[in-house]
């Protein structure tokens, strides 16, 4: 673990690990998609850490756990929490999550900063809704941010999240700057969430980006994405297809040469097979080698 205490958002983001270049996966997933440990063990020089989708429902899966034990990285993507909600935000969930992140001695927090469930907090209830793009969600989303990262002493990485559309004013680079700012955290930047969300707006790719704080973006996720077409709507589908779009790959470049403090890219590819998602592994590690 590595606890933050009290310092400085610099400090902080500069005492974390580098982890390289690491794949998504959540409970139970390596029985339908890729296992993996196993395709670590077949690629040591391409998989370097695992990020684990966990809610406290379901808790750990066995994967997860035999990954921990044998000492390798991991981070903690959290599935359930609606950081837009303060009244989401109670001593169960900071309790529960708190000990399955140290069980498997994740470095950090992250998570899609929107609304993962409607009502209570039940499996039955969940989804993926963004934040509303303004002002006075920012202020919340940041608020709950800073108690986490206060009471866990984690670093606590949001997330900007996918939708088929998005309500509010704000670009969703300027949402998340203002919650950073705030909050005093790191953020992930999703580069294919961001291209969906560029292409909703019918905005170029890299629109926004010259005004937003790469300095504290520590993780990046690259994923393939579908265009698709309903009604006569046209949007991208967050469907995790193994070819990320060109979109998606024009973000991460240009990223990766700016975000100074950046410590780790996730591929989210767990539901394809090992033989469709080595290419784009080897390209990763090409872009961002471990040192």
């Amino acid at each position: 673990m590595y606890r933050i205490g009290h310092m400085g958002i610099e400090e902080k983001i500069k005492k974390l690990p580098r982890l390289g270049v690491g794949i998504s996966g959540e409970y139970n997933s390596h029985l339908k998609g890729i296992d993996a440990y196993r395709l670590r063990e077949s690629y040591p020089e391409l998989v370097h850490f695992y990020e684990y989708g966990c809610d406290i429902d379901r808790g750990l899966d066995e994967q997860v756990k035999k990954w921990a034990a044998e000492g390798l990285a991991t981070t903690y993507h959290f599935l359930d929490l609606n950081l837009e909600e303060a009244e989401d935000l109670d001593e169960v969930w900071l309790d529960k999550t708190l000990a399955l992140a140290n069980e498997i001695h994740a470095v950090w927090l992250c998570g899609d900063a929107g609304r993962w469930h409607f009502g209570p907090r039940e499996r039955g209830h969940q989804m993926l809704l963004p934040p509303i793009l303004c002002r006075e969600s920012a202020l919340v989303t940041a608020e709950n941010i800073a108690r986490i990262q206060s009471e866990t002493g984690l670093c606590v990485l949001p997330e900007n999240p996918p939708a088929v559309a998005y309500l509010g004013p704000m670009h969703i680079l300027d949402y998340f700057a203002l919650v950073a700012d705030k909050a005093d955290c790191g953020l992930l930047l999703d580069c294919a969430h961001l291209a969906i969300f560029q292409h909703s707006r019918r905005l170029d790719p890299l629109a926004g980006l010259d005004g937003y704080p790469l300095d504290r973006v520590v993780e990046l996720h690259v994923a393939g994405g579908t265009v698709t077409a309903v009604d006569g709507y046209e949007y991208i589908n967050d469907d995790h297809s193994p070819i990320p779009l060109q979109a998606c790959w024009q973000i991460l470049e240009y990223v990766i040469g700016r975000a100074v403090n950046l410590k780790a890219i996730v591929y989210e590819c767990e539901w394809n097979s090992p033989e469709e998602v080595i290419d784009t592994f080897v390209k990763l590690n090409e872009l961002f080698p471990t040192r």
